[in-house]
């Protein structure tokens, strides 16, 4: 074989398996699907990480999309795990009841969340869920206790929706049941800012943005009288529980928030990012990824404990 044939043979070889490798990174960082939930919404699911890795299901808050969790998704420091992240019904991809009880009894988001990580196969799931995503999950356990999850993590979870717990925004939860478009746009556009100490960049800011211009109206207006039940379903949690709070979040209030989750379950731990507001997972990305990566760790040996 001459040299120029050797070298030609080489750089194909070379292009082989670099575009193979390609592929399998590509694989394992974007995977996209339909989950149906009990009431025959579809929600919409996305994958990325190492399929066969510990599991992480996130949950957005209000207004949210699994957008929201970029800067977890693209973390090097995390790919090691399955993440999973999926569009609340009302929310980016996923079906838009036009039905106000599809939003109003919290249940049904129990159910959703179920019926993802039934549908993933995942094993004894991490849960990551951001604001409403708290609802989300104290629902969850309500309904279904902590059997399938090896672990729950609340960021600036809304426990209860009270007014001791809650920051009051009248305008703006007025506005974002206007059917005025401008006001309505203009609330969605106020609330997105608080949840910031911190401001994304422009690029990033404008994303979140237009995802939750595309949250369903009906949801928006149920969401104030949704049913919560973390006084059922925070008392179930046997596995890990840890909480984690911007210092300055403009939406919930944080010591009440945290006071109160542990009247409901005294195993509860608890981080508060004093630089951060209602969204530390974006505001201070690093440290959160970091911290997440610890709480896995000490989920899976909780875990072992349980088998």
């Amino acid at each position: 074989m001459n040299h120029i044939r050797f070298v030609r043979l080489l750089r194909n070889t070379w292009l082989v398996a670099l575009l193979s490798g390609l592929s399998s990174i590509a694989l394992a960082i974007e995977k996209n699907y339909t989950v149906t939930a009990p009431d025959g919404v579809k929600l919409a699911v996305q994958e990325s990480g190492d399929p066969n890795g510990p599991a992480l299901i996130f949950i957005h808050g209000l207004l949210g999309s699994h957008l929201n969790w970029e800067k977890q998704i693209g973390s090097p420091q995390l790919q090691r795990y399955r993440m999973i992240t999926y569009d609340l019904r009302g929310h980016g991809l996923s079906d838009k009841p036009e039905n106000i009880e599809a939003y109003r009894n919290g249940g049904h988001y129990a159910d959703d969340l179920a019926a993802v990580v039934e549908a993933t196969a995942s094993k004894r799931p991490v849960l990551v869920g951001w604001s409403m995503g708290g609802v989300v999950m104290s629902n969850y356990l309500a309904a279904y206790g902590d059997a399938k999850i090896g672990g729950v993590v609340y960021v600036d979870g809304v426990i209860e929706l009270n007014a001791a717990l809650i920051t009051a925004h009248p305008q703006v939860y007025a506005g974002l049941s206007s059917e005025d478009l401008k006001t309505h746009l203009d609330a969605v556009r106020t609330f997105l800012g608080l949840c910031f100490q911190t401001k994304p960049d422009a690029l990033t800011f404008g994303r979140l943005l237009s995802s939750a211009a595309m949250a369903s109206w009906a949801m928006t207006r149920a969401t104030p009288a949704m049913t919560v039940d973390a006084a059922e379903g925070l008392p179930r949690a046997k596995v890990p529980v840890l909480m984690l709070y911007g210092g300055k979040d403009e939406l919930v209030n944080v010591q009440p928030s945290i006071a109160r989750a542990r009247q409901l379950n005294a195993r509860i731990q608890s981080k508060v990012y004093e630089n951060s507001g209602h969204a530390p997972f974006l505001e201070e990305a690093s440290r959160f990824n970091t911290d997440l990566t610890a709480f896995m760790d000490s989920a899976a040996i909780a875990a072992k404990g349980l088998e």
